[in-house]
């Protein structure tokens, strides 16, 4: 009876997200909340993707911005008036200036009105709404986004043996040039007109029509076991991505230890390049040769202390055990 007393125990609390997961690739978000509700589950809270029942606490995610979500800040707005003790973590992962569009900022401060607490992606990004309309007095954090660990690891992985190419590898969804193909489009040059010796890149996913590759090996858009297989076959990792939040591609290749290539200007991104790579100089082929050279140095630091879906996921429960507790204690 214990036994069974133990896996029909009630839940610890529950939590109602807007985002409900989709099979297949939707971008960094939906890896979010698909491994967020995963890890929620198997610390015993009950995961709802609708307000029809009272939660304990209510996450929102693009905050109704998108067409993915259930529910936005005008629905938990309502909610709230009449269940003001319900508190709200709105998650912050975007910005205007990433895509050139217009809205999204001012959308965001509009829905920070029913957050309770706000998350940031990353620290960049806070800083850059900090900029803008966000009161950093207001209670908030910065978690790094994270991978599934159980595509995306190092094993298996290794520096390239002696004599062998230095396989860079990058991978985007989007065709946009803002995704960085200007640098890549400099290194397949580089390596096609032999400037730079035993180098490869491999490029997954999509990119821009106009772009035609001289050497660059592709591969069509991958998620999940088939990405992390792919990753795991090079060394190194670059990512020219402008203004970034905190890019989920970005996590993918560090955890499955490669070091990291960066732009200057990738916003969110330079926090992981700071600590596990080399940010890519005016000579780009100057760069690519001493990121050779460093590499082992530079893998053996990301190796020791990664990036991962799971570190990520701990935070968040831990956030919200702190706002149920805190409500529980408030409204006692």
């Amino acid at each position: 009876m214990k036994f069974f007393s133990r896996i029909f125990a009630p839940p610890v609390a529950t939590v109602a997200i807007n985002l409900p997961p989709r099979r297949g690739s939707w971008g960094g978000a939906n890896q979010w909340t698909a491994q967020l509700s995963r890890w929620l589950r198997y610390h015993g809270w009950n995961v709802r993707y609708d307000l029809k029942k009272v939660p304990d606490v209510i996450i929102m995610t693009h905050t109704g911005f998108s067409a993915g979500t259930c529910f936005g800040a005008k629905e938990v707005a309502a909610f709230k008036k009449k269940h003001s003790h319900v508190r709200c973590i709105q998650r912050v992962n975007d910005n205007d200036i990433r895509k050139n569009s217009s809205g999204m900022d001012d959308f965001l401060a509009e829905s920070n009105s029913v957050a309770d607490h706000t998350v940031f992606v990353s620290k960049w990004l806070r800083d850059h709404h900090a900029a803008r309309w966000f009161d950093l007095s207001k209670p908030h954090s910065v978690i790094t986004p994270g991978a599934d660990l159980r595509f995306f690891n190092p094993i298996g992985t290794a520096l390239p043996p002696p004599g062998e190419p230095l396989r860079l590898v990058t991978h985007h969804w989007s065709d946009n040039w803002n995704k960085g193909f200007d640098v890549y489009q400099q290194i397949d040059e580089l390596i096609a007109a032999e400037k730079i010796k035993n180098f490869e890149l491999w490029v997954i996913g999509r990119w821009p029509q106009e772009l035609k590759w001289k050497v660059a090996r592709t591969f069509p858009s991958a998620t999940g076991a088939k990405l992390g297989a792919l990753l795991r076959q090079c060394h190194g990792y670059v990512s020219a991505s402008r203004h970034e939040p905190g890019a989920m591609h970005v996590a993918e290749g560090l955890q499955c230890g490669l070091p990291l290539l960066y732009h200057r200007d990738t916003g969110g991104t330079v926090e992981q390049g700071l600590r596990y790579g080399m940010e890519i100089g005016g000579d780009l082929a100057e760069t690519l040769r001493s990121f050779s050279e460093q590499l082992p140095q530079l893998r053996a630091k990301l190796l020791a202390d990664p990036p991962s879906g799971s570190k990520m996921a701990l935070e968040y429960l831990q956030l919200l055990q702190r706002l149920v507790t805190t409500n529980i204690i408030s409204t006692k």
